[in-house]
């Protein structure tokens, strides 16, 4: 592991980080001017979430240590794509940027244009049996030679700088996002689909660490290298751990927003039925057992 002074101290310039910074931070620059000049008071913190917690962390994931490093060391690149994929998303998706949109576009050909774009892949990544699945196709990534080919190919390896975070507010939005009621026993099919996720997110960081193979096929590094550098096989079980704990962390929270959606949900339907009469209650039972024509 490098020495805490290399590691704060390493910093480069990635231009597609800086991109994608430039534009998600002035588009949410611009909806919360205009929502201020509509009177529309947008909460500062949720705000500071999006700039901080969001693209505060994905610059210094990729302006970083992790960045700069990514190319040469197998668990920079495995922390830097889950931090990516789970972490950086979950900021973002606090300052409810799809929310702001709705506060501030006007009704209009760029608003009917934005929601066309924007329903299919919310609609999609929506479904509770998609985000499990492609966070783990994500993640088993790594268990092949697509790892070691995109970390040291500056264009596949941009290009994921850009889709990664995308990817994961895809998977986190709609969660975060949706204001329709849902029922308990939905809220229990999501539960069942988490819990999934969460034991499936573990098996590529526990194979990294337990199969003494390296996977990503990539050759060993020429020239010197410092002295903390680890050998290959090392490198790639620190990657393992570093992911394994990641990607399990960032299920816990999902975990707990479906347990406080339960509980508000639960709570809904008990106050309707409480304020139904006998008769009422009895015509349900009928109609949930089948018993009437």
């Amino acid at each position: 592991m490098p020495p805490w002074g290399v590691f704060l101290g390493t910093w480069s310039l990635d231009l597609w980080a800086l991109a994608l910074i430039v534009a998600a931070g002035g588009l949410y620059a611009w909806g919360l001017a205009r929502a201020a000049a509509a009177g529309v008071r947008w909460p500062t913190w949720r705000a500071a979430c999006f700039y901080v917690l969001g693209l505060g962390l994905y610059a210094f994931v990729n302006f970083g240590f992790l960045g700069t490093y990514s190319p040469q060391l197998r668990w920079a690149f495995s922390v830097r794509i889950a931090m990516m994929v789970f972490v950086v998303p979950a900021g973002l998706a606090l300052g409810l940027p799809v929310g702001l949109a709705r506060q501030t576009v006007r009704p209009g050909r760029l608003r009917t244009f934005l929601a066309t774009v924007s329903r299919g892949p919310m609609k999609l990544f929506g479904n509770s049996a998609v985000a499990p699945v492609a966070g783990l196709v994500v993640l088993s990534m790594m268990l092949t030679p697509l790892a070691g080919i995109s970390r040291v190919s500056p264009l596949l390896e941009g290009l994921l700088t850009l889709a990664m975070p995308l990817l994961g507010l895809l998977m986190v939005l709609p969660m975060v996002e949706e204001k329709t009621r849902v029922s308990t026993a939905l809220i229990m099919l999501e539960f069942v689909f988490a819990f999934i996720e969460l034991l499936g997110d573990a098996a590529p960081g526990l194979i990294m660490r337990l199969v003494p193979t390296i996977f990503d096929g990539a050759g060993a590094l020429s020239g010197p290298v410092p002295a903390w550098f680890p050998g290959a096989l090392r490198d790639q079980q620190l990657g393992g751990d570093f992911l394994w704990f990641i990607a399990e962390i960032m299920d816990l929270p999902v975990m707990i927003l479906l347990f406080v959606r339960f509980s508000k949900s639960d709570k809904g339907e008990r106050k309707i039925l409480d304020e139904l009469t006998d008769e009422q209650m009895d015509e349900l039972n009928a109609a949930h057992l089948h018993l009437r024509d």
